[in-house]
């Protein structure tokens, strides 16, 4: 789909079109989903902003374009359109893994924080935690999700040991939950 107008005026009823040319409400479960990809997808370009590792960098601009990918699927309902792969699952348990065998394991629950990189990566987190649960509403009205709910709750997972990682590099210490406060 190609944008060659932005200014339509046929939302200006409350509706909005689909990639398949499907009229729907705005306040439909799938324009959830869709406007927490575009936001999650955001809060990641803010905290890529901020990446100074090359690496790291490209890595989290695939999964923007993960989410692009994710998003067009979603805007094509019913559509047999692959264009998020199950290896893009792999690849995140992958790092998962990777960055998770560098770091001490969690005694106590972290508060999100560190440097601004890994708090940016927090608020992302928690986004896609979002994200998630919109998926799951998307789900519960018939809306086959494919690989996408899988996807943004490793995504998540990724995120949150991705921060961690992060504060941990930076020689920052992460501050743990005090159960008597």
């Amino acid at each position: 789909m190609r944008i060659s107008k932005v200014t339509t005026k046929t939302g200006d009823k409350g509706e909005t079109g689909l990639g398949d040319g499907k009229r729907i409400s705005k306040d439909h479960p799938n324009m959830d989903f869709l406007g927490d990809i575009d936001e999650l997808n955001s809060f990641l370009g803010l905290a890529i902003n901020v990446c100074k590792e090359k690496n790291l960098f490209q890595e989290l601009q695939s999964i923007q374009q993960d989410l692009f990918n994710m998003g067009g699927e979603a805007s094509m309902p019913g559509s047999e359109m692959e264009l998020l792969s199950e290896d893009r699952v792999v690849f995140l348990e992958t790092s998962l893994e990777k960055i998770n065998e560098t770091l001490p394991p969690l005694k106590e629950f972290i508060l999100p924080g560190g440097d601004e990189f890994s708090s940016r990566i927090h608020v992302a987190r928690v986004v896609c935690r979002r994200a998630e649960r919109s998926c799951v509403s998307l789900l519960n009205t018939g809306v086959d999700v494919r690989n996408w709910l899988v996807y943004l709750n490793r995504l998540s997972d990724y995120f949150f040991v991705l921060a961690r990682y992060i504060t941990q590099n930076k020689g920052k210490i992460e501050t743990l939950w005090e159960r008597d406060k």
